[in-house]
């Protein structure tokens, strides 16, 4: 009977596995059929995503597989699958070198100086355009503001030299003019870093200025409303209003703008870059430049490379984190 009874059991418990087994495929072609659903009903939207996919595999996903050269001595007779493997003597290569400690001061350096410096100016443009009620007057504000965002790197530091070469730059010539020695702004390692930074500003704190104007724009009128009939003079309101309003935004971009600290841009770091200023000049970017294409050395400026992106993504998960704590916001 014992037998019989535990047979019963033993049958019992596995048609039961099968109903479970059966019900869960039910319910996971009820959610197949539900996305393919909605997809079907967006297509056209997400068929502009397919450009940006493929650009993401070809160009980001794929050359990956060449990250493994950070690790060999690379040989482009050989090619990446053959060339000797070497480990980590590339990356001790660049921690015992006599420059590590210079380009991690500089890439650091000019990266907090421009973060700290470039993210309140965008917030502050975007603030000011706000008050701005005049619809043609801020209209023609904001255009002037931006317009700077569309000239090229090369375009810029054109500009530079016309206003602050050291012979017949505008600034040093108005300079002599007023009784003052010329100054060589441009060869100068002390003003690299000032150069730099406040021409990046002028160039993109009106285009990044943008996003903040459309977070302002979202926030709700009848607080406004609220708040002045309240007794709330304009600077209370920007800074009870819409300050918070806009905090979360500027969350998100000071976490971004975290997770590229180490990543300087190299076009306009080497376009300023010369003889006299190499000192503060020579950033990571730029020596990667130099280790892999001028001296062909790929495999140890693909280790630095490497090292380099390892420390943004750290940086990133930290900021996000610690945003995350205090503020409730972040990316993930």
């Amino acid at each position: 009977m014992v037998k019989t009874m535990n047979g019963e059991r033993c049958r019992f418990s596995a048609s039961e596995k099968k109903a479970k087994h059966k019900a869960k495929r039910v319910q996971y072609k009820k959610k197949a059929g539900h996305v393919l659903k909605k997809l079907s009903q967006s297509k056209s939207l997400y068929l502009f995503l397919v450009p940006a996919v493929i650009y993401f595999i070809i160009f980001r996903y794929m050359p990956l597989y060449g990250v493994q050269i950070a690790f060999k001595q690379f040989s482009p007779r050989l090619g990446i699958w053959d060339s000797r493997w070497t480990g980590m003597e590339n990356l001790s290569r660049f921690f015992e070198s006599y420059y590590f400690w210079r380009l991690i001061r500089n890439t650091l350096w000019l990266s907090l100086y421009n973060l700290v410096v470039s993210f309140p100016f965008p917030i502050l443009l975007a603030l000011i355009f706000n008050e701005v009620k005049h619809p043609k007057l801020k209209k023609t504000v904001q255009t002037i503001s931006y317009a700077p965002h569309f000239i090229s790197v090369v375009v810029l530091v054109g500009i530079l030299n016309l206003f602050f070469n050291q012979s017949n730059g505008l600034i040093n010539v108005l300079l002599e003019k007023m009784g003052f020695e010329k100054f060589g702004f441009l060869t100068s390692a002390s003003a690299f870093p000032s150069m730099y930074v406040w021409s990046g500003v002028w160039q993109n704190a009106g285009w990044n200025a943008i996003i903040y104007i459309a977070a302002l724009a979202a926030i709700d009128p009848q607080l406004h409303e609220a708040a002045q009939i309240d007794g709330a003079s304009r600077f209370q309101r920007i800074l009870h209003i819409n300050l918070p309003g806009i905090m979360p935004t500027a969350i998100i971009l000071l976490i971004l703008d975290a997770g590229k600290i180490m990543s300087m841009g190299f076009e306009k770091v080497f376009l300023m870059q010369n003889d006299q200023n190499i000192e503060t000049s020579q950033v990571i970017s730029t020596f990667v430049y130099e280790a892999g294409l001028i001296n062909s050395d790929y495999g140890f400026s693909t280790a630095i490379g490497l090292f380099n992106n390892i420390i943004n993504i750290i940086l990133l998960l930290t900021v996000n984190k610690i945003a995350k704590k205090i503020t409730d916001t972040s990316l993930f």
